[in-house]
């Protein structure tokens, strides 16, 4: 689904009240990772189902994808995994939502928005401002990872990235992902169709230092 909403609408500057995290999963203690752009969730359905010692957050600016994913996780009785509908910025930056910090072990971007209009940059997701505030609150050694196979959009993310003194590139084959949010390496849908079709995929993961 590829219906483009404008992030910076003021439509999203009201926030929906954010659940406790006893309230969103079975087990409020568990690692938390968090997925900004998460679409209907397919991705996180699947590292929700085959990982269970982990929970898992979405955040979609897509109200009815949002909508949909909920609808889902209450038919399948999953126990690890939640949805909220806005914009990230706007949801991670509301003062109700700073204990989110203190479980957040890893986020990640996969395969966003690129905005291919130089007008429109401003729309993307990752924003200086955006990893200044997560540089702030994330916890120490806390991960970020970024996937896409838009060359120009991985250019401007890692820039925008790297260019935070809190943040320090991990070399990816030295990482080992039966430790994270993805012990099995699930794929996202994306990443699936870039794969099949040999193109190319550009990914980095950085560290909370």
């Amino acid at each position: 689904m590829r219906q483009h909403v404008n992030p910076l609408s003021s439509n999203f500057n009201q926030i929906e009240r954010i659940p406790s995290l006893i309230e969103m999963f079975g087990d409020s203690k568990l690692n938390l990772h968090l997925d900004i752009g998460c679409a209907a969730g397919e991705f996180l359905f699947d590292l929700a189902l085959v990982n269970t010692s982990w929970n898992y957050l979405g955040i979609e600016i897509r109200e009815r994808l949002v909508k949909n994913a909920k609808l889902k996780v209450v038919e399948r009785e999953i126990k690890n995994l939640y949805f909220i509908f806005g914009n990230a910025s706007n949801i991670l930056n509301d003062v109700q939502s700073k204990f989110i910090f203190k479980n957040i072990k890893s986020i990640s971007f996969n395969f966003p928005d690129p905005w291919f209009k130089k007008r429109h940059y401003k729309r993307r997701v990752i924003q200086p401002e955006f990893i200044k505030f997560l540089a702030n609150s994330l916890q120490k050694g806390a991960l970020i990872f970024i996937k896409t196979d838009v060359k120009d959009l991985f250019d401007y993310m890692d820039y925008t990235i790297s260019r935070n003194f809190y943040f320090k590139t991990i070399d990816k084959t030295d990482f080992n992902y039966s430790e994270s949010f993805n012990p099995y390496e699930v794929k996202t849908n994306r990443e699936k169709y870039v794969i099949n079709n040999q193109l190319n995929i550009f990914e980095r993961i950085y560290i909370k230092i």
